[in-house]
């Protein structure tokens, strides 16, 4: 059971101190009514009675089966004494019990400490029973009741007796267990609430942290492309600049032209991460003749000095939108690469082959091997083969140069875990 808390204890206080001014009040009212007769016993044991009744209650949540044999005993020696005062005797008994089903941790102790003293209760009460019963009418006093017939009065009460006293303590053995399942249930939904507020925390941080690889994934391809491209053409530009002018200015054109996509990508990336609820690739790959945007790259690889081939093999199909913005860059990031560290000799071709349920690219080049320490850009590659369900091979080949294949399959579903 959860611990207590400073309102419980008090409300335990409150009502100790309500049950014990009641039980004044009744052991007076039941002391002037002779509740019992000549054999009634004095006033001030009634009153020692109702604050052994009551003390108790103040801690019956903190040791409530202690508690319980307290208020059982106190009770069975004022009705056995005929001390004058029954009402708040019962209420604690009631309280007592009801407090041991509902907050004793140890359950099988909680039943056998109810169980034994509702079985002596009712004990107690057959052998009264039994005592009125062979006690002859003369010995009894004038107001017992009539014994006369199959279903006499003095039957009847005994009947009502063992009812009362059968719904007296069923009823409190039934609202402590059910309070304490109650109490279960509810601190299990707590647990459950507080399990899933953490989970909510984690999954918004992990949430946090998707956003911040893709938009460090394409930060980086788009970036990269374009400064490590017009890198290249602003040297290829000042290697011609004094033979020939017109060369140059060709080229530069070349890198202010590059400058503008640049910025423009950049533009549409911020656009789209901007957007509320936006949860789709971010529109930074130009997507609208799908992977025949690839050419393009091919183009601009070998206008920038790195002789590059494009061939398609077998029948061109359309993968989802988000395969080709991937499969696009995967493509971008290994030809930029291969500008960067392949050497000035070296050349590149792109194949891009569909099979009946899967498309595959393969960018390859002739020159060194470079770096084989994996960056952020082969980070990013893997990352994008990995969300379009595919499968990347990165790696120099064995005949010299350097190979980047990925197969995807055609109709895949995002990876959650990517």
């Amino acid at each position: 059971m959860p611990p207590l808390t400073r309102t419980q204890r008090r409300e335990d206080i409150v009502l100790a101190v309500v049950l014990f001014l009641g039980g004044m009040v009744s052991a007076v009212l039941s002391a002037v009514s002779g509740l019992y007769g000549d054999r009634q016993a004095a006033l001030p044991l009634a009153l020692v009675y109702v604050a052994v009744l009551a003390v108790p209650i103040a801690v019956r949540r903190r040791w409530p089966a202690t508690v319980a044999v307290i208020v059982s005993a106190a009770y069975f020696v004022a009705v056995t004494f005929r001390i004058p005062e029954v009402y708040a005797g019962n209420i604690a008994m009631f309280i007592a019990l009801y407090t041991v089903g509902a907050w004793s941790d140890d359950r099988r102790r909680a039943a056998i400490v109810r169980i034994a003293i509702i079985v002596g209760m009712f004990t107690w009460l057959f052998v009264v029973m039994f005592q009125d019963a062979t006690t002859p009418l003369d010995q009894m006093p004038g107001s017992a009741l009539s014994r006369v017939g199959a279903f006499s009065p003095y039957v009847a009460y005994q009947l009502l007796m063992i009812g009362v006293n059968a719904l007296f303590f069923g009823g409190a053995y039934y609202f402590g267990e059910r309070s304490h399942q109650q109490m279960r249930e509810r601190a299990a939904l707590e647990e459950r609430t507080a399990e899933l507020e953490a989970e909510r925390e984690v999954t918004a941080a992990q949430a946090v942290a998707l956003d911040r690889v893709r938009i460090a994934r394409e930060l980086h391809d788009v970036v990269a492309h374009h400064v490590s491209l017009m890198g290249v053409q602003a040297g290829v530009a000042r290697a011609v600049l004094d033979r020939d002018v017109d060369e140059a200015r060709g080229i530069l054109a070349g890198v202010e032209d590059s400058a503008r996509t640049s910025l423009r990508e950049l533009r549409q990336l911020l656009e789209t991460l901007r957007a509320p609820g936006s949860d789709a690739a971010p529109a930074t790959a130009p997507t609208t003749h799908g992977l025949s945007a690839i050419r393009g790259l091919v183009d601009e690889a070998a206008a920038a000095g790195l002789p590059t081939t494009f061939t398609v093999i077998g029948e061109p199909a359309e993968p989802p939108p988000l395969v080709q913005v991937n499969l696009y860059r995967i493509a971008q990031e290994a030809l930029t690469n291969a500008r960067r560290h392949a050497g000035p000799d070296a050349t590149a071709d792109v194949r891009l082959r569909f099979d009946p349920d899967a498309v595959e690219l393969e960018v390859s080049n002739t020159g060194r091997r470079g770096s084989t320490a994996p960056g952020l850009g082969q980070l990013g590659m893997r990352e994008r083969a990995a969300v379009s369900g595919g499968t990347i091979e990165i790696g120099p080949r064995s005949r010299g140069g350097y190979l980047v294949r990925v197969r995807v399959p055609l109709r895949c579903e995002e990876a959650a875990h990517a």
